[in-house]
Parts: structure tokens; sequence; C-alpha cells
């Protein structure tokens, strides 16, 4: 039986956070003096109430979370928080319709990136600062988050709480407390932000800017301030720095954690995912930057500047773009989606496929192969050593069924609905992968999804949704098995 009262109790703690979040938008509103702030003070008062009934309803429960509870509780908490967090919009009056706000809301938490706001830059301070908060709480989870900072909330369930949250087939634990860990994590994604902002404001960006960049830039999430996003700075100094901070982002914060605070960056290059991660980056950069060259009349060093920046934005699923890719020859579209698939590493912020399952997809074929020569021979799957369970390649081959089944099944509804071939395809890509901009010439990297219609845009919702929770921990929440009381 799902423990609903131990469930209430988390929701109402998660929403008093919820509050406080908003809060501090309510706060910026004020400063700038801007018309949000009574939309921002109506939904911090009305997300507390709602908080304060949910812990009284379950005041008194206990905190045995099972692991059914946690799979539900992150699946609902994603949602509420959506839920809440388009209350700014809708009562500001800046998305007046409930589907947008919540589009672009769910968009925002999952780090996707996706908008339906031709021109944010009408946009007040708060609202904008919103739109980056939602991604940098989404980016390494909003229950992780939570474990971080209260990790008596769920008690002895913080640990299939990380399970069902975090991304990637491997788990790894640094510490023998979840909760040290989560600290340690998060101590690392607050380092990048910082550093990323004090470089992008040393570059030239306005602390405002700076701060929003730098957010969705360490998330992984690419919402910006500007409607050209990087490009609206015409400098090669940022998108250099943009550069670099999503890439470090790309890399599994277990390993930047040994890299940075135990001193030891050559153990990045023992990690075989870390090798694919760097290896595809270089081949995809070399690629285009040669047919940008060669078809476009690009110069050196903006072909490579430019293949480099969306090569990076694409496989971490960032979203930031530095020119329009939508004018580029069609078979970058194709390379790009390749990277939109894959992602970066487990582990991390970013969404996709992730390397660490492209390279024991390699690894089995690679034996599959070995073995029509020698039938005999056995031969484990290791990575980084260690060698990979059965169970766990089952559930990798699973994994990537179940990701191409629900790829092909709304892009074929995209189609259904009159959305042309290439964009439905890219935008089940986009959302299934929480990148954002998509390729093509009807919705492309700098154009806004606005022009969907309704039931697509909940579509798209839910596909970001369970992307960003790796499809599983959501998917089962509808089979018989999970509601039976045994």
């Amino acid at each position: 039986m799902v423990n609903f009262r131990l469930i209430y109790k988390v929701l109402g703690s998660l929403l008093f956070l919820l509050s406080t979040l908003l809060l501090v938008c309510a706060g910026i509103a004020f400063f700038y003096q801007e018309d949000d702030f009574i939309a921002f003070v109506i939904s911090t008062i009305f997300t507390a109430c709602c908080g304060f009934v949910l812990k009284y309803l379950g005041h008194d429960a206990d905190n045995n979370l099972s692991r059914r509870d946690s799979f539900l509780l992150v699946t609902v908490t994603w949602i509420i928080f959506s839920l809440f967090g388009m209350l700014p919009f809708l009562i500001s009056g800046y998305i007046s319709n409930v589907t947008d706000a919540f589009f672009e809301t769910m968009s925002g938490f999952s780090t996707t990136g996706a908008t339906i706001l031709d021109d944010v830059e009408w946009l007040p301070h708060a609202t904008l600062y919103w739109r980056t908060q939602t991604q940098w709480i989404g980016g390494l989870g909003i229950v992780f988050f939570t474990i971080a900072i209260l990790p008596s909330m769920v008690g002895s369930g913080s640990v299939k709480v990380f399970a069902a949250e975090a991304t990637g087939p491997l788990r790894t634990k640094m510490h023998p407390r979840l909760s040290t860990m989560a600290k340690w994590i998060w101590s690392i994604y607050l380092a990048l932000t910082i550093g990323c902002i004090f470089s992008f404001y040393f570059a030239g960006m306005s602390w405002f800017d700076s701060i929003n960049y730098a957010m969705t830039t360490t998330a992984t999430g690419g919402f910006s301030t500007h409607n050209d996003s990087a490009e609206f700075f015409q400098s090669p100094t940022i998108e250099y720095i943009a550069i670099v901070y999503q890439f470090l982002a790309g890399i599994n914060f277990m390993m930047l954690y040994v890299a940075i605070f135990k001193l030891k960056p050559g153990s990045l290059f023992k990690s075989s995912e870390f090798k694919f991660y760097i290896a595809i980056i270089l081949i995809a950069t070399a690629w285009i930057a040669y047919l940008l060259m060669t078809r476009n009349g690009y110069g050196l060093e903006r072909a490579f500047r430019s293949a480099l920046f969306q090569v990076v934005s694409f496989i971490t699923t960032t979203g930031l773009f530095n020119d329009d890719a939508a004018m580029w020859p069609h078979i970058t579209w194709v390379i790009l989606g390749c990277l939109m698939f894959i992602g970066a590493c487990s582990g991390s912020t970013t969404g996709g496929f992730k390397c660490v399952r492209v390279v024991m997809i390699l690894k089995v074929l690679r034996n599959e192969f070995h073995k029509l020569l020698h039938p005999n021979a056995v031969l484990p799957v290791k990575i980084n050593g260690m060698p990979v369970s059965p169970q766990q390649l089952s559930t990798l081959l699973a994994f990537f069924a179940i990701f191409s089944i629900m790829m092909i099944l709304t892009a074929t509804l995209m189609i259904a609905a009159g959305i042309d071939n290439t964009n439905a395809v890219a935008i089940s890509l986009s959302c299934i992968s929480n990148v954002g901009p998509t390729l093509g010439t009807q919705i492309g990297p700098v154009m806004s999804w606005s022009e969907l219609p309704d039931y697509i845009k909940w579509l798209c919702s839910f596909l970001m949704l369970v992307g960003r929770l790796e499809i599983m921990s959501v998917l089962v929440l509808f089979t018989h098995e999970f509601w039976k009381d045994s």
C-alpha cells in the first residue's frame, strides 16, 4: 500500500521550499519596482498555505518510505512543482494560457529550455529570474536538492528517492551517507555556478545577465534573458566561457568531485564514459567546422567556435546557441540530432541517452562479433574495469527500446497533427532528451514553440517529464503491478 501520509508530509515540506524560492522572486520584483510583484506575493502565500495543509494531512506519518513510494513521490513532486510554478505567469498575465504556462514551467524544471515565448526581453526581471531559477533547481533534481538541505525529511528513504531521480544506469556513492554526498555534489554545482557568474561578468555581461546565464548554463537548461541567446552579446569570449561551463556541467559530478576536490584530474581520463564524451565532441566539432568552411564560407575561427559551441550545447542538452543551425547544411542536422540523442555523462545535469549507455552498447556489440568467431569465449562487459551485471545489461536494452519506441510514437502523433516529418522527429527527440532547440525550418533553434497545438504541448510536457526522470520512474506508475497491495 502506498504511504500517502508520508507523501503528503514530504510534498508539504517541498512546497514550503518552493514558496521560499517564489519569495526571492517577489523581492527582486520589489527591488525593480515592476508589476509582477503582486503575482509573486500571491503565489508565495498560496503555495505556503497548500504546503501547510499537506503537512497537516501527513503530520503523524512515519518515515518508512518504500521503493514504490519513492517513484510516486518523485513523479508527483515534479508535476506539483510545475503546477505551482506556473502561477506567477498566469497571475501576472505574462502567459495567459494554462497550457502554455505549464509547458514553460515544466520546460524549466526539467531543464529542457523549450519556450512558448516569442519575445522574452519584454518580461520583468523577476519573471526572467523565475524561469532561470526553475532550471537551476531542476538541474540536479528537486528532491535531491531537498535531501542535501533537509536530509531528515525522507529519513531512510533518501537512497530510494536518489535512485528514482538520479540519471544514468550505474549508481556510484562517494560517501556512505547520501545526505553528505548530496551536499558535496551540490557544493560542486554551486562552485561551478559562482565561477560561471564571475567569468561572464568580467567578460562584459551585466550582473543580472551573468547570474541568469550562469545558472542556466551550469544547469544545462538554456533559458535566456535575450531572444538571441548567447548570440546577443556578439562576444567570442563569452561564447568560449559558455562552452567551458557547459562542458564541465556535462561531466559526471562524482568524477568532478574526485578531479577537483581530491586533486586527481587524471582520474577523469580513466573513465570510459569521459573519454567517449571527449572523443564524440572532437569528432563532431571537426566535421561540422569543415562543412561550415567548405559549404557556408565561414572563416576558420568562426567555423571552429560556432561548431564547438553548438556541439557542446547539443550534447549537454543545454540549448544555448550562438548561430542559427537551421541555416547550416542538412548533414549537420543529422550530426547534432545524434548528439541530442546521446547526451553527455550520467550523474550530470544533462539529459539524453547518456554516454555511458552508448559505451555499454558498443561493448556488447563488440563482444557479439567476437563470439561469432569464438562461440565459447566468456566476455564480460566492463566499465572502468568493473563488470556490468547481466541485470544491468537487460535494463539497458529495455531503456533503449522504450526510449526509441516513445520517440517514434510521439513523432507519429505529431505528423498526424500536421507537423512536418523533420520537425516531428526533432521535437520528439528534443523533448525526451531535454534539449530545447530543434532542427528544422518550422521550429528551429532560434524559434519558439508557441505555434504548436495545445494537445501537442501537453504531450511535449509529458515527454519532458519522462525524459528528465529517465522514463522508467514515470512509466512504472502506469503498470498494474505498481498499484497492487502485495
